[in-house]
């Protein structure tokens, strides 16, 4: 398909179809009061009776002593697994106010540990692993980080009864540092027990096993066996890979990205010596507000994300502020280091776009940019990255002569103008700015 043919498709059914961002809507504060009453009708006493955890949730603040949580939604038990991050969510078609309500019906039940060593590390407290103080994250399957584990490895919802110490602080403010994964109310918990076997994966239970494995082949292992990338994050996070005497609990945040980069890589690997596409292809797709514009071109593996952050969004909050230009790109050899400007959403959508090659056997240069427009009011999490650039790829693509054509085309569509790309982005600098663009700038 032409390119202009496909750009059409901008302002027609194409963009409608996927535009599922919705504006706030204070029916959210009506959740809130609901999952109140459900709450207090499902505790007994001290303890939540008969809860069912879909996953698992470990902080960062204190670093090495953390937080970790076991999730279950209160009084849903039955829906347990919608809860839990997949790209199910983004077949759903979940609006920003659903991941909110999913996230505030998750209770964060938590315990304090030190991520090296499996027990707390607070001197006035004991071991959560094996009750000493002194065990290891690779031998702790007793306690509360026992049953965290066992949440964490199984391939569904587990039954679980957990004893609080103290009534959930129902403080539903959401903040950056919630972005990566769901989390509601949060209560910390003297024990928790399992009320069924949970079922363990055999090639789960074989990273398990194997103590001389260093956890990137371990994530790579799963990931060619056909686990998706939110189940490795989430085995990583509970400790559960990587050679005996370094295993230790991830914060959820960083293992979301360690994984997509340890895939990504490994992605990148396969098709370093594969042979280049034919054409220049124009990918889009949008959701949540973010819309995304995917470049590829024949050559050598290159890549880039360029993020555009309207006024009024909400990693752009001042509506007086113009827009917010971030960047960070690669070669054909990858980083060093870790990204500077665009954080977890570079190593989402490199992941998402190195999946795509790696299936037509092809290699690339690829350029994403992202809009994030103002309809994006809450942090939904980098997991609306990965699958809307996932899916960008599922119909036909637009085509143009060159790269230059292909984003020239795209520029109009863009919120910031062609001279302001060419500054900010590495493959765009050398792009020829228009005298009808440099004139309308000059006036």
């Amino acid at each position: 398909m032409r390119l202009d043919e496909y750009l059409d498709l901008e302002v027609n059914d194409r963009a409608r179809r996927r535009r599922l961002a919705e504006e706030k809507s204070y029916k959210i504060l009506d959740h809130l009061e609901t999952f109140q009453d459900r709450f207090e009708e499902t505790v007994s006493g001290d303890a939540v009776v008969g809860s069912v955890s879909p996953s698992i949730f470990v902080g960062r603040t204190g670093y090495p002593n953390v937080s970790a949580g076991i999730l279950s939604p209160v009084g849903r038990e039955a829906d347990a697994d919608r809860f839990a991050t997949s790209a199910d969510w983004y077949e759903e078609g979940i609006s920003i106010e659903g991941v909110f309500r999913r996230r505030t019906s998750l209770l964060n039940s938590t315990s304090s540990v030190d991520v090296r060593k499996g027990s707390t590390g607070f001197e006035t407290g004991g071991g959560v692993g094996t009750g000493d103080g002194r065990g290891s994250v690779y031998d702790a399957w007793d306690g509360f980080l026992g049953t965290q584990r066992e949440v964490a490895i199984a391939d569904r919802p587990v039954g679980v009864e957990i004893g609080l110490e103290d009534r959930p602080d129902l403080d539903f403010d959401v903040s950056d540092a919630d972005v990566s994964t769901p989390t509601g109310p949060r209560a910390p918990a003297d024990r928790a027990d399992l009320t069924e076997n949970p079922h363990v994966p055999r090639p789960v239970q074989k990273t398990l096993e194997d103590d001389d494995w260093r956890a990137t082949g371990a994530m790579n292992y799963l990931y060619r066996r056909g686990f998706d990338v939110y189940e490795i994050n989430t085995i990583l996070s509970a400790g559960a890979l990587g050679e005996r005497e370094n295993r230790r609990l991830v914060p959820t945040r960083w293992s979301i990205t360690a994984v997509d980069d340890t895939v990504g890589q490994f992605l990148r690997g396969t098709i370093r010596n594969a042979p280049g596409i034919d054409t220049v292809e124009v990918h889009r797709n949008d959701y949540l507000g973010n819309a995304f514009w995917i470049v590829l071109a024949p050559g050598n593996w290159e890549f880039e994300l360029v993020e555009m952050k309207a006024p009024g969004s909400i990693w752009n909050p001042d509506p007086e502020a113009g827009v917010w230009l971030a960047a960070d790109a690669e070669g054909r050899e990858g980083r060093t280091g870790y990204v500077e400007e665009t954080a977890g959403a570079y190593y989402a959508a490199r992941l998402a776009v190195l999946e795509h090659l790696q299936d037509r056997g092809r290699q690339a240069k690829a350029l994403v940019l992202r809009h994030v427009s103002d309809d994006y009011w809450g942090p939904a999490g980098v997991w609306q990255v990965r699958e809307t650039v996932r899916n960008a790829f599922d119909d036909e693509p637009g085509e143009a002569e060159t790269f230059g054509d292909a984003v020239r085309g795209i520029a109009p569509h863009l919120p910031v103008s062609l001279a302001d790309l060419r500054r900010k982005s590495r493959m765009c600098a050398g792009l020829q700015t228009s005298l009808a663009e440099f004139g309308s700038r000059a006036r």
